[in-house]
């Protein structure tokens, strides 16, 4: 009676997802062109005015889409730039073609040859959080399509610890895909907005942002899933990564707060910053996680400073 009680619960709890699913994508459709790659596809949105130089490249972290570094901060670069922003492959709409495809080097590649079929040769890489790691993989790798990087609260180094255990739970065969196609998303909805809220600290969640971010498609059962399968990979992933730090050549900017909880400061930005020749850090004292949310001016005016110097390289070069 057990067994057939909990059998109808988890059925029940299937049909529901899948019908979360339906309203999810209904709610937040595709807003770009979808580019295949290496088997899978990359939704891109590609905004702002195509000659007005050298383009920006945003990269989201873990557990959001394209939309998290489109507002505020990509709407206000493209009054004056062209930006492009990317879902990572399996968030948003963008997909992946294995479980593999969760780490940075492998990232980077499907993104070098997403950028190459948009004919965009030379760009400057905005990141933050998790892709702090595929920024710099992205400069270590495909050298010549990055110009410069601009790093929010970016993940560079391994850490103590782990990266929760609900994660690992549903990065495992069988235990997971089951959990994130029954319970994931009716769960979700009660704790999303309370989670985000938890990233923004010290600063308070902007009003209608779970929203605006299009959070809500995080819990479909394959990003999800996806999103598990970056965060559990990644330690092992910086952990071989970090000793080329010293190779990197390009200019890099590193915007993080002291107060970050999510991304310490001294265990990812400081270190990174000692490492890379041409580096500069800004640490302010009272910053949380969000970084493009909370100071989105000041990040807009480290990037086009950047830009302008990179300018008279990149006319040389045209």
């Amino acid at each position: 009676m057990i067994v057939m009680s909990a059998v109808t619960a988890l059925v029940l709890l299937a049909l529901v997802t899948q019908a979360g699913i339906v309203a999810v994508q209904r709610a937040f459709p595709p807003q770009g062109r979808m580019i295949e790659v290496e088997g899978a596809v990359l939704h891109v949105v590609d905004i702002g005015p195509r000659d007005a130089g050298l383009p920006i490249v945003m990269l989201h972290g873990a557990s959001s889409n394209l939309e998290v570094m489109r507002h505020p901060l990509g709407d206000l670069l493209a009054k004056q730039h062209r930006v492009i922003l990317i879902d990572r492959p399996g968030h948003g709409w963008s997909t992946r073609a294995r479980r593999q495809d969760s780490t940075p080097d492998i990232q980077a590649r499907m993104i070098d040859a997403a950028l190459g079929k948009l004919g965009v040769d030379r760009a400057v890489f905005v990141v933050h959080s998790w892709s702090g790691a595929l920024g710099a993989r992205l400069a270590l790798d495909h050298a010549s399509r990055v110009a410069g990087l601009v790093m929010l609260a970016p993940v560079t180094h391994p850490w103590r610890g782990g990266v929760g255990r609900y994660n690992e739970i549903i990065a495992t065969p069988v235990i997971g895909p089951l959990l994130a196609y029954t319970i994931t998303l009716p769960l979700g909805y009660f704790v999303a907005k309370s989670g985000a809220r938890n990233v923004f600290l010290p600063q308070t969640m902007p009003d209608g942002f779970v929203k605006e971010s299009a959070t809500p498609l995080l819990l479909r059962p394959r990003e999800f899933i996806a999103n598990a399968y970056d965060l559990v990979t990644l330690k092992e992933a910086v952990s071989a990564q970090a000793p080329r730090y010293g190779e990197i050549r390009v200019p890099v900017t590193i915007i993080a707060g002291e107060p970050d909880k999510t991304v310490k400061t001294d265990i990812h930005a400081r270190p990174f910053a000692a490492t890379v020749p041409n580096a500069k850090l800004i640490v302010l004292p009272d910053l949380g996680h969000m970084v493009q949310n909370a100071v989105p001016d000041l990040v807009k005016t480290e990037i086009e400073t950047m830009i302008g110097k990179l300018a008279p390289a990149q006319a040389a070069a045209d």
